[in-house]
Protein backbone atom coordinates (compact mmCIF):
# COMPACT_ATOMS: atom_id res chain seq x y z
CA UNK A 1 0.00 0.00 0.00
CA UNK A 2 1.30 3.45 -0.85
CA UNK A 3 1.62 6.78 1.26
CA UNK A 4 -0.83 8.48 -0.71
CA UNK A 5 -3.67 5.51 -0.48
CA UNK A 6 -3.13 4.42 2.83
CA UNK A 7 -3.94 8.37 3.42
CA UNK A 8 -6.83 7.79 1.39
CA UNK A 9 -8.11 4.91 3.33
CA UNK A 10 -7.38 6.94 6.56
CA UNK A 11 -9.72 9.88 5.41
CA UNK A 12 -12.37 7.35 4.11
CA UNK A 13 -12.85 5.62 7.36
CA UNK A 14 -12.26 9.17 9.68
CA UNK A 15 -15.06 10.86 7.86
CA UNK A 16 -17.48 7.35 7.81
CA UNK A 17 -16.89 7.22 11.47
CA UNK A 18 -17.73 10.55 12.82
CA UNK A 19 -21.39 10.13 10.73
CA UNK A 20 -20.18 11.97 7.44
CA UNK A 21 -22.08 11.06 4.13
CA UNK A 22 -20.41 7.98 2.91
CA UNK A 23 -20.42 9.36 -1.22
CA UNK A 24 -18.93 12.35 0.49
CA UNK A 25 -16.87 10.47 2.50
CA UNK A 26 -15.16 9.00 -0.68
CA UNK A 27 -15.08 12.21 -2.64
CA UNK A 28 -12.96 14.05 0.30
CA UNK A 29 -10.60 10.45 0.45
CA UNK A 30 -9.97 10.34 -3.26
CA UNK A 31 -9.33 14.38 -3.46
CA UNK A 32 -6.23 13.41 -0.61
CA UNK A 33 -4.96 10.74 -2.11
CA UNK A 34 -4.85 12.72 -5.41
CA UNK A 35 -2.96 15.88 -3.73
CA UNK A 36 -0.56 13.44 -1.24
CA UNK A 37 0.56 11.50 -4.63
CA UNK A 38 1.27 14.94 -6.84
CA UNK A 39 -1.83 14.63 -9.47
CA UNK A 40 -4.00 17.20 -11.04
CA UNK A 41 -6.80 17.43 -8.58
CA UNK A 42 -9.36 17.99 -11.84
CA UNK A 43 -9.37 13.91 -11.91
CA UNK A 44 -11.07 13.56 -9.56
CA UNK A 45 -13.94 15.33 -12.07
CA UNK A 46 -12.74 14.09 -15.01
CA UNK A 47 -13.68 10.84 -13.97
CA UNK A 48 -17.54 11.56 -12.42
CA UNK A 49 -18.37 13.23 -15.64
CA UNK A 50 -16.67 10.77 -17.65
CA UNK A 51 -18.18 7.55 -15.57
CA UNK A 52 -21.37 9.52 -15.80
CA UNK A 53 -21.90 10.64 -19.03
CA UNK A 54 -20.60 7.86 -20.92
CA UNK A 55 -22.61 5.35 -19.69
CA UNK A 56 -26.12 4.77 -21.54
CA UNK A 57 -27.17 1.84 -19.03
CA UNK A 58 -26.83 4.40 -16.21
CA UNK A 59 -29.93 6.35 -17.33
CA UNK A 60 -32.44 3.06 -16.86
CA UNK A 61 -31.77 3.93 -12.36
CA UNK A 62 -33.73 7.36 -12.81
CA UNK A 63 -36.25 5.98 -15.00
CA UNK A 64 -37.19 3.28 -12.60
CA UNK A 65 -37.21 5.18 -9.45
CA UNK A 66 -39.61 7.21 -11.18
CA UNK A 67 -41.40 4.52 -12.11
CA UNK A 68 -41.58 3.22 -8.67
CA UNK A 69 -42.68 6.21 -7.29
CA UNK A 70 -45.35 6.62 -9.71
CA UNK A 71 -46.74 3.37 -9.35
CA UNK A 72 -46.52 4.37 -5.03
CA UNK A 73 -48.55 7.40 -5.72
CA UNK A 74 -51.36 6.00 -7.83
CA UNK A 75 -53.18 3.29 -5.65
CA UNK A 76 -51.35 0.44 -7.72
CA UNK A 77 -50.03 -0.77 -3.87
CA UNK A 78 -53.62 -0.73 -2.59
CA UNK A 79 -55.21 -3.10 -5.63
CA UNK A 80 -51.99 -5.67 -5.54
CA UNK A 81 -52.83 -5.88 -1.94
CA UNK A 82 -56.28 -7.01 -2.71
CA UNK A 83 -55.53 -9.05 -5.51
CA UNK A 84 -53.00 -11.01 -3.15
CA UNK A 85 -55.33 -11.09 0.34
CA UNK A 86 -58.20 -13.03 -2.41
CA UNK A 87 -55.12 -15.07 -3.50
CA UNK A 88 -53.47 -16.29 -0.39
CA UNK A 89 -54.82 -14.46 2.70
CA UNK A 90 -57.41 -17.52 3.13
CA UNK A 91 -54.78 -19.30 4.87
CA UNK A 92 -53.10 -19.67 8.40
CA UNK A 93 -51.08 -16.69 8.74
CA UNK A 94 -52.60 -15.16 5.74
CA UNK A 95 -51.38 -11.55 5.61
CA UNK A 96 -48.23 -12.74 6.16
CA UNK A 97 -48.57 -14.69 2.73
CA UNK A 98 -50.40 -11.58 1.20
CA UNK A 99 -47.22 -8.78 2.50
CA UNK A 100 -44.91 -11.32 0.72
CA UNK A 101 -46.45 -12.31 -2.56
CA UNK A 102 -47.38 -8.58 -2.96
CA UNK A 103 -43.62 -7.36 -2.34
CA UNK A 104 -43.24 -10.33 -4.95
CA UNK A 105 -45.30 -8.53 -7.46
CA UNK A 106 -44.35 -5.03 -7.07
CA UNK A 107 -40.99 -6.28 -7.32
CA UNK A 108 -41.39 -6.86 -10.77
CA UNK A 109 -42.29 -3.10 -11.26
CA UNK A 110 -39.90 -1.02 -8.77
CA UNK A 111 -36.61 -2.68 -9.03
CA UNK A 112 -36.06 -0.57 -5.32
CA UNK A 113 -36.16 -2.61 -2.47
CA UNK A 114 -36.89 0.96 -0.62
CA UNK A 115 -39.96 1.27 -2.96
CA UNK A 116 -41.59 -1.70 -2.40
CA UNK A 117 -40.96 -0.94 1.52
CA UNK A 118 -42.77 2.43 1.09
CA UNK A 119 -45.43 1.25 -1.25
CA UNK A 120 -46.55 -1.40 0.64
CA UNK A 121 -45.26 -1.09 4.08
CA UNK A 122 -47.86 1.24 5.48
CA UNK A 123 -50.59 -0.60 4.13
CA UNK A 124 -49.85 -3.98 5.02
CA UNK A 125 -48.11 -3.66 8.46
CA UNK A 126 -51.92 -1.65 9.40
CA UNK A 127 -53.77 -3.88 7.78
CA UNK A 128 -51.63 -6.79 10.12
CA UNK A 129 -51.58 -4.84 13.47
CA UNK A 130 -55.33 -4.29 12.96
CA UNK A 131 -55.94 -8.01 12.55
CA UNK A 132 -53.96 -8.84 15.49
CA UNK A 133 -50.14 -9.52 14.49
CA UNK A 134 -47.72 -7.84 16.75
CA UNK A 135 -46.14 -4.98 15.27
CA UNK A 136 -42.69 -5.78 15.23
CA UNK A 137 -43.19 -8.96 13.51
CA UNK A 138 -45.59 -6.92 10.64
CA UNK A 139 -42.55 -4.53 10.24
CA UNK A 140 -40.08 -7.38 10.37
CA UNK A 141 -41.79 -9.73 7.49
CA UNK A 142 -42.47 -6.44 5.19
CA UNK A 143 -38.59 -5.43 5.71
CA UNK A 144 -37.51 -9.02 4.77
CA UNK A 145 -39.65 -9.64 1.73
CA UNK A 146 -38.75 -6.03 0.34
CA UNK A 147 -35.63 -7.62 -0.04
CA UNK A 148 -36.72 -9.21 -2.90
CA UNK A 149 -37.74 -6.23 -5.05
CA UNK A 150 -34.12 -6.15 -6.87
CA UNK A 151 -34.18 -9.80 -7.06
CA UNK A 152 -37.12 -10.02 -9.37
CA UNK A 153 -36.02 -7.88 -12.45
CA UNK A 154 -36.15 -5.23 -12.96
CA UNK A 155 -33.41 -4.20 -10.57
CA UNK A 156 -31.38 -0.63 -10.26
CA UNK A 157 -28.67 -2.87 -7.84
CA UNK A 158 -28.34 -5.38 -10.55
CA UNK A 159 -27.69 -2.28 -13.06
CA UNK A 160 -24.87 -0.93 -11.11
CA UNK A 161 -23.32 -4.21 -11.03
CA UNK A 162 -23.48 -4.61 -14.77
CA UNK A 163 -21.85 -1.18 -14.96
CA UNK A 164 -18.71 -3.09 -12.49
CA UNK A 165 -18.25 -5.76 -14.19
CA UNK A 166 -19.34 -5.94 -17.88
CA UNK A 167 -21.64 -8.76 -17.27
CA UNK A 168 -25.28 -8.89 -19.87
CA UNK A 169 -27.80 -6.97 -17.90
CA UNK A 170 -30.54 -8.84 -19.49
CA UNK A 171 -29.16 -12.66 -18.36
CA UNK A 172 -28.55 -11.03 -14.97
CA UNK A 173 -32.31 -9.98 -15.10
CA UNK A 174 -33.32 -13.79 -16.23
CA UNK A 175 -31.23 -15.04 -13.14
CA UNK A 176 -32.74 -13.19 -10.62
CA UNK A 177 -36.16 -14.88 -11.05
CA UNK A 178 -35.29 -18.41 -9.51
CA UNK A 179 -33.57 -16.48 -6.64
CA UNK A 180 -36.91 -14.07 -5.66
CA UNK A 181 -38.91 -17.10 -5.82
CA UNK A 182 -36.77 -18.99 -3.54
CA UNK A 183 -36.77 -15.70 -1.11
CA UNK A 184 -40.43 -15.64 -1.38
CA UNK A 185 -41.07 -19.06 -0.70
CA UNK A 186 -38.98 -19.22 1.88
CA UNK A 187 -40.01 -16.27 3.64
CA UNK A 188 -43.91 -17.57 3.43
CA UNK A 189 -42.84 -20.99 4.48
CA UNK A 190 -41.34 -19.42 7.68
CA UNK A 191 -44.44 -17.20 8.30
CA UNK A 192 -46.23 -20.39 7.76
CA UNK A 193 -44.34 -22.22 11.18
CA UNK A 194 -44.42 -19.21 13.34
CA UNK A 195 -47.99 -18.15 12.05
CA UNK A 196 -49.00 -22.33 13.64
CA UNK A 197 -46.59 -21.30 16.69
CA UNK A 198 -48.45 -18.23 18.05
CA UNK A 199 -52.14 -18.60 16.68
CA UNK A 200 -52.42 -15.44 13.81
CA UNK A 201 -55.87 -15.15 12.62
CA UNK A 202 -57.17 -16.91 9.36
CA UNK A 203 -58.57 -14.14 6.53
CA UNK A 204 -62.35 -14.77 5.63
CA UNK A 205 -61.97 -16.12 2.06
CA UNK A 206 -62.51 -13.91 -1.02
CA UNK A 207 -66.00 -15.15 -2.55
CA UNK A 208 -65.23 -16.63 -5.57
CA UNK A 209 -67.45 -14.42 -7.54
CA UNK A 210 -65.72 -11.54 -6.42
CA UNK A 211 -61.97 -13.20 -7.79
CA UNK A 212 -62.67 -11.88 -11.44
CA UNK A 213 -63.47 -8.44 -10.68
CA UNK A 214 -60.60 -8.00 -8.12
CA UNK A 215 -58.25 -9.58 -10.98
CA UNK A 216 -59.43 -7.20 -13.61
CA UNK A 217 -58.67 -4.40 -11.27
CA UNK A 218 -55.09 -5.42 -10.70
CA UNK A 219 -54.73 -6.73 -14.30
CA UNK A 220 -53.19 -3.12 -15.74
CA UNK A 221 -50.64 -3.39 -13.27
CA UNK A 222 -49.36 -7.09 -13.34
CA UNK A 223 -49.02 -6.35 -16.91
CA UNK A 224 -46.05 -3.63 -16.35
CA UNK A 225 -43.06 -6.70 -15.49
CA UNK A 226 -44.39 -8.82 -18.81
CA UNK A 227 -44.42 -5.63 -21.05
CA UNK A 228 -40.69 -4.78 -19.29
CA UNK A 229 -39.23 -8.37 -19.72
CA UNK A 230 -41.06 -8.83 -23.70
CA UNK A 231 -39.69 -5.77 -24.24
CA UNK A 232 -35.70 -6.93 -23.56
CA UNK A 233 -35.84 -10.32 -24.29
CA UNK A 234 -38.47 -9.58 -27.43
CA UNK A 235 -35.29 -7.56 -29.01
CA UNK A 236 -37.61 -4.88 -29.14
CA UNK A 237 -35.62 -2.68 -26.28
CA UNK A 238 -32.28 -2.39 -24.22
CA UNK A 239 -33.09 -2.48 -20.65
CA UNK A 240 -32.49 1.27 -20.45
CA UNK A 241 -35.39 1.80 -23.39
CA UNK A 242 -37.51 -0.78 -21.59
CA UNK A 243 -37.07 1.96 -17.97
CA UNK A 244 -38.23 4.56 -20.29
CA UNK A 245 -41.32 2.24 -21.47
CA UNK A 246 -41.87 1.55 -17.73
CA UNK A 247 -42.25 4.99 -16.57
CA UNK A 248 -44.09 5.94 -19.62
CA UNK A 249 -47.01 3.03 -18.45
CA UNK A 250 -46.77 3.85 -14.92
CA UNK A 251 -47.78 7.17 -15.88
CA UNK A 252 -50.36 6.21 -18.29
CA UNK A 253 -51.69 3.34 -15.42
CA UNK A 254 -51.73 6.24 -12.58
CA UNK A 255 -52.97 9.00 -14.14
CA UNK A 256 -55.74 7.90 -17.15
CA UNK A 257 -56.77 4.51 -16.05
CA UNK A 258 -56.81 4.60 -12.42
CA UNK A 259 -57.49 7.91 -12.18
CA UNK A 260 -55.02 8.85 -9.14
CA UNK A 261 -52.77 11.02 -10.20
CA UNK A 262 -53.17 14.64 -10.10
CA UNK A 263 -50.50 17.37 -11.82
CA UNK A 264 -49.55 18.39 -8.34
CA UNK A 265 -48.86 14.69 -6.53
CA UNK A 266 -47.29 14.32 -9.74
CA UNK A 267 -44.83 17.04 -9.36
CA UNK A 268 -43.99 16.01 -5.82
CA UNK A 269 -43.30 12.13 -7.66
CA UNK A 270 -40.61 14.18 -9.68
CA UNK A 271 -39.28 16.00 -6.86
CA UNK A 272 -38.52 13.01 -5.11
CA UNK A 273 -37.37 11.01 -7.59
CA UNK A 274 -34.77 13.52 -8.15
CA UNK A 275 -33.74 13.45 -4.76
CA UNK A 276 -33.29 9.98 -4.62
CA UNK A 277 -31.16 10.01 -8.17
CA UNK A 278 -29.34 12.63 -6.95
CA UNK A 279 -28.44 10.75 -4.15
CA UNK A 280 -27.54 7.45 -5.90
CA UNK A 281 -25.56 9.48 -8.51
CA UNK A 282 -23.66 10.95 -5.95
CA UNK A 283 -22.29 7.80 -5.14
CA UNK A 284 -21.75 6.56 -8.05
CA UNK A 285 -19.74 9.66 -9.51
CA UNK A 286 -17.61 8.63 -6.00
CA UNK A 287 -17.61 5.32 -6.84
CA UNK A 288 -15.53 6.07 -10.17
CA UNK A 289 -13.18 7.99 -8.50
CA UNK A 290 -12.29 5.16 -6.10
CA UNK A 291 -12.40 2.89 -8.66
CA UNK A 292 -10.15 5.01 -10.55
CA UNK A 293 -7.29 5.07 -7.66
CA UNK A 294 -8.05 1.17 -7.51
CA UNK A 295 -6.96 0.46 -10.48
CA UNK A 296 -4.34 3.28 -10.00
CA UNK A 297 -2.71 0.92 -7.02
CA UNK A 298 -3.80 -2.20 -8.97
CA UNK A 299 -5.21 -3.45 -6.19
CA UNK A 300 -7.58 -6.19 -8.04
CA UNK A 301 -4.62 -7.68 -10.21
CA UNK A 302 -2.89 -7.80 -6.57
CA UNK A 303 -6.09 -9.66 -4.61
CA UNK A 304 -6.12 -11.79 -7.64
CA UNK A 305 -2.48 -12.67 -7.53
CA UNK A 306 -2.86 -13.75 -3.64
CA UNK A 307 -6.19 -15.90 -4.10
CA UNK A 308 -4.54 -17.52 -6.78
CA UNK A 309 -1.53 -17.82 -4.35
CA UNK A 310 -3.79 -19.42 -1.98
CA UNK A 311 -4.92 -22.00 -4.09
CA UNK A 312 -8.46 -21.48 -3.36
CA UNK A 313 -11.36 -23.60 -5.14
CA UNK A 314 -14.45 -21.28 -6.44
CA UNK A 315 -16.47 -22.49 -4.22
CA UNK A 316 -14.51 -21.35 -1.02
CA UNK A 317 -13.93 -18.17 -2.82
CA UNK A 318 -17.35 -17.61 -3.03
CA UNK A 319 -17.91 -18.72 0.62
CA UNK A 320 -15.39 -16.72 2.01
CA UNK A 321 -16.33 -13.41 0.01
CA UNK A 322 -19.93 -13.74 0.66
CA UNK A 323 -19.08 -13.77 4.57
CA UNK A 324 -17.08 -10.50 3.84
CA UNK A 325 -20.07 -8.93 2.11
CA UNK A 326 -22.23 -10.21 5.00
CA UNK A 327 -20.15 -8.45 7.66
CA UNK A 328 -19.88 -5.24 5.03
CA UNK A 329 -23.75 -4.65 4.92
CA UNK A 330 -23.84 -4.52 8.55
CA UNK A 331 -21.95 -1.41 8.26
CA UNK A 332 -22.12 0.31 4.74
CA UNK A 333 -24.95 0.09 2.17
CA UNK A 334 -25.06 -1.97 -1.15
CA UNK A 335 -24.48 0.13 -3.41
CA UNK A 336 -20.98 1.05 -2.01
CA UNK A 337 -20.42 -2.47 -1.62
CA UNK A 338 -21.38 -3.37 -4.91
CA UNK A 339 -19.58 -0.07 -6.70
CA UNK A 340 -16.58 -0.38 -4.84
CA UNK A 341 -15.84 -3.47 -3.16
CA UNK A 342 -17.13 -5.73 -5.78
CA UNK A 343 -14.88 -5.08 -8.30
CA UNK A 344 -12.05 -5.64 -6.22
CA UNK A 345 -13.08 -9.58 -6.96
CA UNK A 346 -14.07 -9.55 -10.35
CA UNK A 347 -11.16 -10.33 -11.89
CA UNK A 348 -10.33 -13.05 -9.71
CA UNK A 349 -13.63 -14.50 -10.65
CA UNK A 350 -13.12 -14.71 -13.69
CA UNK A 351 -10.02 -16.28 -12.81
CA UNK A 352 -11.53 -18.80 -11.42
CA UNK A 353 -13.98 -19.48 -13.72
CA UNK A 354 -17.31 -18.20 -11.42
CA UNK A 355 -20.10 -17.37 -13.83
CA UNK A 356 -20.01 -13.88 -13.72
CA UNK A 357 -24.09 -13.88 -13.65
CA UNK A 358 -23.95 -16.59 -11.25
CA UNK A 359 -21.81 -13.99 -8.91
CA UNK A 360 -23.83 -11.11 -9.82
CA UNK A 361 -26.73 -12.32 -8.50
CA UNK A 362 -25.53 -13.62 -5.39
CA UNK A 363 -24.06 -10.44 -4.65
CA UNK A 364 -27.34 -8.57 -5.09
CA UNK A 365 -29.01 -11.00 -2.60
CA UNK A 366 -26.31 -10.76 -0.18
CA UNK A 367 -26.38 -7.04 -0.03
CA UNK A 368 -29.97 -7.15 0.04
CA UNK A 369 -30.03 -8.99 3.36
CA UNK A 370 -27.57 -6.53 4.55
CA UNK A 371 -30.81 -4.09 4.06
CA UNK A 372 -32.56 -5.73 7.17
CA UNK A 373 -29.20 -6.35 9.13
CA UNK A 374 -28.66 -4.06 11.89
CA UNK A 375 -27.06 -1.63 12.97
CA UNK A 376 -26.75 -0.30 9.22
CA UNK A 377 -30.65 -1.96 8.05
CA UNK A 378 -31.50 1.12 5.38
CA UNK A 379 -34.99 -0.91 5.69
CA UNK A 380 -35.32 -0.93 9.53
CA UNK A 381 -34.76 2.90 9.10
CA UNK A 382 -37.42 3.17 6.67
CA UNK A 383 -40.25 0.92 7.96
CA UNK A 384 -39.84 2.74 11.41
CA UNK A 385 -40.21 6.06 10.19
CA UNK A 386 -42.84 5.07 7.59
CA UNK A 387 -44.78 3.51 10.75
CA UNK A 388 -43.59 4.93 13.75
CA UNK A 389 -42.64 1.26 15.10
CA UNK A 390 -39.77 1.09 17.41
CA UNK A 391 -36.48 0.36 15.95
CA UNK A 392 -36.13 -2.43 19.03
CA UNK A 393 -38.95 -4.11 18.61
CA UNK A 394 -38.43 -4.55 14.73
CA UNK A 395 -34.76 -5.61 15.46
CA UNK A 396 -36.17 -8.39 17.85
CA UNK A 397 -38.45 -9.84 15.39
CA UNK A 398 -35.84 -9.66 12.12
CA UNK A 399 -32.90 -11.95 13.31
CA UNK A 400 -35.07 -15.08 12.37
CA UNK A 401 -36.13 -13.84 9.00
CA UNK A 402 -32.16 -12.78 8.07
CA UNK A 403 -31.17 -16.42 9.50
CA UNK A 404 -33.94 -18.22 6.49
CA UNK A 405 -32.76 -15.55 3.85
CA UNK A 406 -29.24 -16.76 4.26
CA UNK A 407 -29.75 -20.46 3.87
CA UNK A 408 -31.37 -19.27 0.99
CA UNK A 409 -28.60 -17.37 0.16
CA UNK A 410 -26.19 -20.49 0.85
CA UNK A 411 -28.58 -22.54 -1.46
CA UNK A 412 -27.71 -19.97 -4.17
CA UNK A 413 -24.79 -20.23 -3.53
CA UNK A 414 -23.81 -23.84 -3.75
CA UNK A 415 -26.29 -24.55 -6.86
CA UNK A 416 -26.16 -22.54 -9.39
CA UNK A 417 -28.77 -23.56 -11.50
CA UNK A 418 -31.16 -21.31 -8.90
CA UNK A 419 -29.42 -18.65 -10.72
CA UNK A 420 -28.48 -19.97 -14.33
CA UNK A 421 -31.77 -22.21 -15.35
CA UNK A 422 -33.43 -19.43 -16.53
CA UNK A 423 -30.79 -17.80 -18.24
CA UNK A 424 -29.35 -20.93 -19.76
CA UNK A 425 -33.52 -21.06 -21.45
CA UNK A 426 -32.77 -17.91 -23.41
CA UNK A 427 -29.65 -19.27 -24.56
CA UNK A 428 -26.74 -18.49 -21.31
CA UNK A 429 -23.73 -20.39 -21.85
CA UNK A 430 -22.23 -20.11 -18.42
CA UNK A 431 -18.76 -18.80 -18.06
CA UNK A 432 -18.56 -16.75 -21.43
Amino acid sequence: MTYPFAICVLVLFVLAAIGAPIALSMIVAAVSYLFFKGQDLGLAAEQIIQGLYDSFLLLAIPLFIVAANIMNAGTISDRLLNFCVALVGRFRGGLGHVNVVANMIFAGMSGSAVADAVGLGKVVIGMMVKKGYPPGYAAAITAAASTIGPIIPPSIPMVLYALVSDASIGYLFLGGFGPGVLMGAALMALNWHVARKRDFPVETPVVASQLPALTVRAFPALLMPIILLYGIYGGATTPTEAAAVAAAYALLLAAFFYRALSFGVLRSVLIESARATSSVGLVIGAALIFNYIVASENIPAAVSSLMKGLDVSPLVFLLAVNALFLVLGCLIDATTIILVIVPLFVPTCRALGIDMVHFGVVTVVNCMIGLITPPYGVLLFVINAITGIPLRTIIAEIWIFIVVLVAALLVMILVPDTVLFIPKLFGYVPGK
